[in-house]
Parts: structure tokens; C-alpha cells; sequence
């Protein structure tokens, strides 16, 4: 029998917040969710999966109807509510796209070409534990800084005292943002910059290997590891239900 990965009091949690995203509780609920995670850790095509899950295309139809409403986006969202956002920490990460994920307008499903092959990027922010509180997709070549505003508008900053990240952030016109958000950067200045970094907590900065982190924990599931979803949607739920999972084991 495989592995699977809810245990009974994950079940007793999730099973609420389904319901409440109006997804249906069918006798089977609980093995297709099963199902999904299992695809998610091992990212097997969907008719391989194994049959204690049950019918492979049963399980592949709930999952299109619930990426394609976004479910697995309001999932993440729901269980994100406890979040400490006293720190905020801010990153980048370079995904490959497997060939299977070709087809289509490439550059509106968030992938592109570079000299290291086919990407996709995530955005990520964490709270000050280091759980993911939102993400940003975008093709592999667009730079983290270009991204960052939207990914702090996504984020309520009202009770943050700082926003962290590295220096590939050195931006004015992000510092400028964050301040305009009411809360203050920790951005180091690259070391070609005439300003000083006098505004710096480095004792803060030690701690953002907690978006480093998370990163770490979110690549443990090979789909989200290596994206073989031809569609930005599918893979952004993918993506969701994995920082969704994080939440559901605290």
C-alpha cells in the first residue's frame, strides 16, 4: 500500500475548510485528496496512480475542476490566518520545466527561455516562523525586484515591523514601496552603492534563511520541484496545496 501523507487529525482539520469551499463530501473525499498529495510528492502521470486511491481519472477530474476554480488558492488562504507577520521575508526561486510542460504560449503560462534551459520562478514570502503566507509566479528571467511590490501588496502589512531580503532587492523604488506600506526594509546595499548600510539589523538578516527554508521544504514534493504542468494555473494550485500541506502539519 502506498505512503500516504494525512494523518487522522490533518483530516479532522482539512476536512472543515472543504466543506466550506463547497467541495463536495463524497464516502471517497478523503482518498482523493489522498491521491492528489500522492501525485504532488511523487509527481507520477495521474494514471499511473496507484489503486488504493481509487479510478486515476476520478481523481484527475476533481483535481481540474479544483485548480481550475482555484479551491487549492482558497485552501492556502484559509489556513493562513494564524500567520505572525511581525517579520516578513522575501525570495526567489528558479524552478526547471520538464518538456512536458511545453505547448501553448509559453511566456502567458509563466515559462521562458534562458541559457539554462525552460523555467518558471516563485516569488515566495514567509511569515517570521518561516511558514509561506503568498507566492508569485512568473516566467524564469524576470527579476525578483520586478515582482516584489506586487508580492507585498498581497501581503496585510499592518502589523509588520520589517520587511527582509537580500541584496538582490536593493532597490529605492522598493524601499520606497515597503515605506509606503507603512513598515520599514532590511535590504542590504550592494557594495557598488554610495550609501551605507547603517539602516541594517543583521541579527534580522541571519534569520531570513527561514524563506531559504521553505523553499527547502516546498522542493521535497518533486511537482512543484520540477514543473510538468503546461498550465500557470495548475501549477500555482500545485503550489498552493504544498504550502497548504505546511500549514495543515503545524
Amino acid at each position: 500500500m502506498p505512503r500516504t501523507m494525512l494523518k487522522d487529525e490533518h483530516w479532522t482539520r482539512l476536512r472543515p475548510i472543504l466543506l466550506e469551499l463547497n467541495i463536495y463530501d463524497k464516502g471517497n473525499l478523503r482518498q482523493t485528496v489522498e491521491g492528489i498529495l500522492y501525485r504532488m510528492r511523487v509527481d507520477c502521470p495521474w494514471r499511473d496512480l496507484p489503486e488504493n486511491f481509487g479510478k486515476p481519472n476520478t481523481i484527475y477530474k476533481a483535481y481540474q475542476r479544483w485548480f481550475r476554480s482555484n479551491k487549492l488558492i482558497a485552501l492556502f488562504a484559509l489556513l493562513i490566518k494564524d500567520s505572525d507577520l511581525e517579520w516578513v521575508f522575501i525570495d526567489g526561486t528558479h524552478i526547471k520545466a520538464h518538456q512536458h510542460s511545453s505547448g501553448g504560449n509559453e511566456n502567458l503560462q509563466g515559462i521562458s527561455k534562458s541559457v539554462a534551459g525552460r523555467a518558471t520562478k516563485i516569488h515566495l514570502a514567509v511569515d517570521a516562523h518561516g511558514n509561506p503566507i503568498t507566492f508569485i509566479l512568473s516566467d524564469g528571467t524576470t527579476h525578483d525586484v520586478k515582482i516584489a511590490p506586487d508580492l507585498i501588496d498581497n501581503i496585510d502589512l499592518s502589523a509588520t515591523v520589517t520587511v527582509c531580503a537580500d541584496k538582490g532587492y536593493d532597490s529605492e523604488a522598493l524601499r520606497a514601496h515597503i515605506k509606503q506600506a507603512g513598515t520599514r526594509d532590511n535590504i542590504p546595499r550592494k557594495r557598488n552603492t554610495k550609501s551605507s548600510n547603517d539602516h541594517m539589523d543583521w541579527d534580522l538578516y541571519k534569520v531570513r534563511h527561514l524563506v531559504e527554508n521553505a523553499f527547502a521544504k516546498l522542493k521535497n514534493y518533486r511537482a512543484v520541484a520540477t514543473r510538468f504542468d503546461k498550465l500557470k494555473q495548475s501549477y500555482e494550485n500545485t503550489v498552493a496545496l504544498a504550502c497548504a500541506y505546511l500549514w495543515l502539519k503545524l
